[in-house]
């Protein structure tokens, strides 16, 4: 059976301050992705209206973004439970039809990395997210059923990095289909902020920002350096985090002010110093520096196209003159 995990959605706030939960619960305490926000509160006031499930769901974007959040966040709004369940996880189609069962009507499957479901797996959802039925085939000896068994509408939410991978009958059948953007230094530091409150740590408007500056775009990455970060406040100074201070850190941690980190400047220093810029494929750069091209595609290139490092060309991938001006390496 696929793991599984079940989230309550009646957590009393005392009791997740004390376990440290930097998830936000609701859409007025989420930071970010605003227009995504407006347009989910329309939907579930609607359905609320109907009493009915939302329409499925499909987040997609880069890692970190708070893909997850959102659909604990969807969940709490329709005051629904949810199930969450790894699509990798899924080997067979009566697996993913026993986890819908166990859903009360109404209530929210969220499948992360939905794009790694197997193909079996994927097929038995369609008549399952259309029509909320299952079509199980039952061999008799010589003789074939097909019985169709029923579920209690309910709503599927997937999450995904690579939205092209996704078969397009599958893609298809999600009503509400929304890309994650990356996150401005001022929303992080917002969030950073929140994030320091929750962990009762104290950090001035400056510091937050040199956080937020140095995320990638990302909450995740912005709480796992403000983690850090208060470790090195707490032992080196007296636990209150400053704009120096967080300076101080991200030097140690190898981290710059665009939020490069070692592997970024190798990428990109193996791209100027190995193959005088590009174009390089990806194979040969992931061989170069000895990580895995899923990775390099779906980690860091990301980031470092959206920075303007890199320029992905059908011949390859080039390193720009911003990445050689940031480096201190002289383009010739």
């Amino acid at each position: 059976m696929a793991r599984e995990l079940t989230i309550n959605t009646n957590i009393a706030p005392e009791e997740r301050e004390s376990e440290n939960n930097l998830r936000p619960q609701d859409f007025d305490s989420y930071i970010g992705q605003r227009k995504i926000k407006d347009n989910l509160k329309i939907y579930i006031q609607a359905a609320n209206e109907r009493s009915e499930p939302i329409d499925h769901v499909l987040l997609y974007g880069p890692p970190g973004l708070g893909k997850t959040t959102l659909a604990g966040i969807i969940a709490n709004e329709m005051h629904r439970s949810m199930k969450i369940v790894s699509g990798p996880a899924i080997e067979y189609p009566g697996e993913i039809l026993a986890i819908i069962k166990q859903l009360p009507t109404g209530g929210v499957l969220f499948v992360d990395e939905i794009h790694r479901l197997s193909k079996p797996v994927e097929e038995a959802l369609y008549s399952v997210m259309e029509d909320f039925a299952f079509d199980a085939v039952i061999e008799n000896g010589e003789q074939t059923i097909v019985r169709r068994i029923h579920v209690d509408p309910f709503t599927l939410i997937g999450a995904t990095t690579r939205a092209g991978l996704l078969s397009a009958p599958l893609r298809d059948r999600f009503g509400i289909v929304h890309r994650m953007e990356f996150y401005e230094p001022e929303e992080l530091a917002q969030i950073v902020t929140n994030s320091a409150a929750k962990l009762n740590a104290g950090i001035d408007p400056g510091g937050a920002l040199e956080i937020g500056n140095c995320s990638r775009g990302t909450p995740r990455i912005a709480n796992r350096i403000l983690r850090r970060v208060r470790d090195y406040a707490q032992v080196k100074y007296d636990g209150y985090i400053t704009g120096p201070i967080v300076h101080e850190a991200l030097s140690l941690l190898d981290i710059d002010r665009k939020g490069l980190d070692q592997t970024d400047r190798l990428i990109l220093t193996t791209m100027i110093g190995k193959f005088m810029g590009g174009p390089v494929g990806l194979d040969t750069l992931s061989a170069s520096i000895g990580e895995d091209p899923g990775t390099i595609e779906d980690v860091y290139e990301p980031y470092l196209v959206k920075c303007g490092f890199i320029n992905r060309t059908p011949r390859g991938r080039m390193a720009t003159d911003l990445a050689y001006r940031h480096l201190g390496i002289q383009n010739d």
